[in-house]
């Protein structure tokens, strides 16, 4: 028997078959195993404007394999849209409310399956969260890329190089006439930004986790394949009922250090780290930075793409993609990590062609680098920890050693850097931004763009105990631990203190005696939280360290 009959048998629940009849169900539709899609259409996101229609194909492939689909939204917005200003606050605490309202529906409606549609930055995590808690058949369609823009600074464009040009605008390197030309052309049509920033970062981590099709995380967002995809997981969640496959078989730890190694090795996102440590928490699975760390020591870099060469996604999926990547991994993959088509991942990826193009996709032998497409960096600056990126780093900024300018927000030390406050060498550090501090743990993506624009891109690092974009280079570390408005070292960090970077050794200090040290704590007082909003307040007063994944920390039941 369904989940769903439960609920749903006569003459016990006829009350309930009732309810399904008034929305045009018959007794034998309800009869059928019951399919939620959690759907994240929005008008607000250029990565799910399209969802309705792929939402359409996920039912034809459920109807057709002997279910019945019953849609629900789910909320989601856009981090570009959100970046810069105050509403980047909400971005992470949006994951958690996705994650439990998929819950609440999955549970409230005892569903036999599901089927998650979302593509953009917080929402595939959120996704996932739920997917990681529930014992039921799940399977995730992924949105896709939008197309490059025109050419510009060298590279094609995308969304980011907007961010890129308007320093450059203010500082009459280009006219408004380009300015707007590329306002206009750098996003050409609907999908996740077209770079390796955070959403196709999660596309392909989906893809190698085993919950979304062998090969479809970069398919673009407009080509027709994309719907042949969300028509194939439809029939896959299908198959996944019949064959009592449920997501925490497939999300597991092995999984999830498979599906890590991948972004280590594509030099994807570093929000993954929060991303992937939450998973594992939603699915009470033990993995923590410290497996990130591990992990990051023992993956090479096997792929580059912008923002850490000139080549794009599209280069690097014409190139063979998540599958070339994978098939080169498996030495050092859990092969018997199941996956929802109910094939393992050794049986999926063994036989896939990894060579098709070297130039951009290389093998365990001759990898970019032995490691480092994230490290995670300790010192007195960050005892628990702080993340940076090596693959989008350039070799001279490494070891990075410089005065420290101080700033308490992310607005501040844009305005600095618009206002050519800013000398090479700073170490521009930006506090108050983390989980509870911000409250929200924004990104710092328009410091790092506006600092590009301003030629400083590769003589000026940032650190902060907030985020950065997947679409940032230079020479940057975040996520530091403890944060500042929970007594962190970054909190006692003064204008002209000396930081020094080495991310060879991993390590992230700065220069203080403990005589001074000790008179700056006693000196400090936390800030008081400067919000009316519940959710942020709610944010801040549950949200743990980024070192365990920015998670909800409830108190222990009594």
């Amino acid at each position: 028997m369904h989940r769903s009959q439960e609920i749903l048998s006569k003459p016990t629940w006829s009350v309930i078959r009732s309810l399904y009849k008034s929305m045009g169900m018959t007794d034998h539709d309800i009869d059928l195993p019951m399919i939620g899609i959690a759907n994240a259409y929005s008008d607000l996101v250029p990565g799910h404007k399209h969802f309705r229609n792929l939402c359409e194909q996920v039912k034809y492939g459920i109807l057709q394999n002997g279910g019945y689909p019953l849609e629900f939204g789910v909320i989601g917005a856009c981090d570009g849209i959100a970046n810069g200003h105050v509403g980047m606050k909400y971005m992470l605490p949006s994951r958690e409310i996705i994650a439990d309202s998929i819950e609440c529906m999955v549970e409230g409606n005892h569903l036999d399956g599901l089927v998650l549609i979302g593509g953009c930055d917080k929402i595939v995590p959120g996704m996932l969260m739920a997917a990681a808690r529930l014992e039921i058949p799940v399977a995730m369609v992924t949105g896709g890329p939008m197309l490059s823009g025109v050419c510009f600074d060298g590279r094609k464009s995308d969304n980011s190089s907007v961010a890129e040009a308007y320093s450059m605008l203010e500082r009459k390197l280009i006219d408004e006439r380009v300015y707007y030309e590329l306002e206009d052309q750098s996003c050409p049509g609907v999908g996740s930004c077209s770079f390796l920033g955070t959403a196709n970062s999660m596309a392909c981590f989906t893809e190698a986790l085993g919950m979304s099709l062998p090969g479809s995380a970069l398919v673009p967002a407009v080509h027709a394949h994309r719907y042949r995809i969300a028509h194939d997981t439809g029939k896959a969640v299908m198959e996944m009922v019949r064959n009592t496959i449920h997501a925490k078989q497939i999300i597991t730890k092995q999984s999830l250090e498979n599906a890590f190694r991948l972004n280590l090795a594509i030099g994807g996102s570093t929000n993954l780290v929060l991303h992937t440590l939450a998973i594992a928490h939603a699915g009470s699975i033990p993995f923590t930075i410290h497996d990130i760390d591990r992990l990051s020591q023992e993956t090479p870099i096997l792929a580059k793409m912008y923002p850490a060469s000139d080549r794009n996604i599209y280069d690097f999926d014409a190139a063979g993609g998540v599958p070339a990547v994978m098939n080169h991994l498996l030495p050092i993959l859990h092969g018997e990590a199941l996956t929802i088509t109910g094939n393992s991942i050794e049986k999926i990826y063994r036989d896939i062609d990894g060579s098709i193009d070297s130039s951009v996709i290389r093998n365990l032998e001759k990898p970019y680098a032995s490691m480092g497409g994230t490290a995670v960096l300790w010192g007195n600056l960050a005892p628990e920890s702080a993340v940076t990126k090596p693959a989008a780093i350039d070799e001279t900024m490494m070891r990075f050693y410089g005065p420290a300018k101080v700033f308490d927000s992310e607005e501040e030390a844009n305005e600095a850097v618009l206002k050519n406050q800013i000398d090479p060498g700073t170490v521009l550090v930006i506090r108050y931004e983390g989980p509870k501090g911000g409250p929200g743990m924004r990104e710092m993506a328009r410091t790092m763009k506006l600092l590009v624009g301003a030629g400083l891109g590769k003589s000026v690092a940032v650190i902060t105990d907030g985020r950065f974009s997947g679409s940032n280079n230079g020479c940057f570390v975040g996520h530091i631990s403890p944060e500042a408005s929970e007594g962190g070292p970054i909190a006692f960090v003064r204008d002209g203190d000396i930081i020094e970077i080495d991310i060879p050794s991993r390590r992230i200090t700065f220069v203080v005696s403990q005589e001074d040290l000790d008179i700056r704590k006693r000196d400090w007082r936390s800030p008081k939280l400067d919000t009316s909003s519940p959710v942020l307040r709610k944010f801040a007063s549950f949200a743990s360290s980024a070192s365990e994944g920015a998670i909800f920390r409830y108190p222990p039941r009594s």
